[in-house]
């Protein structure tokens, strides 16, 4: 009788065993999944603007996003007129443009913060959010750069900034859905239509 019982709760306690193993395997297996399937999103990202004042980008949620690096020496820095004449138009209709200065190219954007400010005001009359100097390539590639060029956080495309007034289309979501190459005026077609699809 002894032996029956032993044997009967030796496999009570190996059944128990396997169930528990088994619902950990699921339990991983289902974890793993969620994480891979999870892109990560522009709201994760606090940087600094002109000021020094914190710019947090989950204050963003539910708008359109234009993300653009900019340079104050550059042929293309006029598009900083059409950049802000988009944002006049659309800005009451959920659409922000973001812009961060970068001195990557050709030493284009050699200010200051502080010099960088005055002149995006005094020549383009700039309202749209502006953010403290950053390094859109390189070792130094600031963190929100990294986001939007590399497939393995963005989950849409690896991309390189090619030149100053790249530009970045978020969606609502905070994921990346479109990139736009330099030499594109922001009032070209593909990103107005974009904007009020």
């Amino acid at each position: 009788m002894k032996k029956i019982l032993i044997v009967f709760t030796g496999i009570c306690f190996l059944t128990s065993c396997k169930n528990v193993a088994q619902k950990m395997s699921e339990s991983t297996s289902s974890q793993t999944t969620k994480s891979v399937m999870e892109k990560e999103t522009i709201y994760q990202f606090k940087v600094k603007d002109l000021s020094g004042n914190e710019f947090d980008f989950a204050s963003l949620k539910g708008k359109k996003i234009l993300v653009v690096n900019t340079a104050s020496k550059c042929g293309l820095t006029p598009q900083y007129k059409d950049l802000e004449a988009l944002y006049e138009k659309y800005k009451s209709k959920n659409f922000v443009i973001v812009g961060f200065p970068a001195n990557n190219f050709a030493s284009q954007e050699p200010g200051t913060d502080k010099e960088i400010s005055s002149f995006c005001q005094l020549n383009y009359g700039v309202t749209f959010p502006m953010m403290s100097k950053v390094s859109v390539k390189g070792s130094d590639m600031c963190e929100v750069y990294k986001f939007l060029t590399r497939k393995a956080k963005n989950g849409l495309q690896d991309s390189e900034v090619e030149w100053n007034f790249q530009k970045y289309l978020i969606n609502e979501k905070g994921e990346l859905e479109k990139v736009i190459a330099p030499r594109v005026l922001p009032t070209d077609a593909m990103v107005v239509d974009w904007i009020t699809k």
